[in-house]
């Protein structure tokens, strides 16, 4: 049974993932998160980030950044990065997740959705169909809601991992 809180994978880190190995498996659009998932809450796109989308446009990747975030923050990362972005994309809702694989003119079954957090990022993924990759937050200093949000995902992951087992 799929499950709407349950990632397609859990990783440590959007750093670690073999990107190579999704593009040969037939991906060919990425859509990330920002925040703790590519660089800690509110920090600019650092070398690290920059060489990560120089390398998978080198791959053949279409990416697209999606946050919930207001253009002021979106904006800066996706020129440093040369990613396209969305800005205020309402997630969980899947309307954005939709909207980029428009963007990059990728369908769902062609799509991966990177991000740190389980009820925004991985419910919007599996909302829209797209395989969806669970990452650790890079900071574990976050504003509140989202601190009280990890203890309920604390929850779902310890069901998700029993049920891997």
């Amino acid at each position: 049974m799929k499950h709407l809180l349950y990632p397609k994978q859990y990783l440590h880190s959007a750093y670690q993932i073999d990107y190579e190995a999704l593009y040969q498996s037939g991906y060919r659009g990425l859509i990330f998160d920002i925040d703790n998932t590519l660089v800690p809450h509110g920090a600019p796109a650092d070398a690290r980030a920059i060489a990560l989308f120089s390398r998978l446009k080198e791959i053949g990747f279409a990416c697209v950044l999606l946050s919930n975030n207001k253009e002021p923050r979106v904006k800066p990362f996706g020129e440093r990065t040369g990613a396209r972005y969305i800005f205020k994309a309402g997630k969980p809702g899947p309307k954005s997740y939709r909207r980029a694989m428009e963007m990059m003119r990728t369908k769902p079954s062609g799509t991966v959705f990177i991000g740190d957090q389980i009820f925004t990022d991985i419910a919007g993924a599996n909302l829209a169909g797209v395989h969806s990759i669970l990452v650790e937050p890079i900071n574990p200093k976050e504003e509140i809601q989202i601190v009280i949000k990890r203890y309920f995902e604390k929850i779902v992951l310890f069901f998700y991992r029993r049920r891997r087992v």
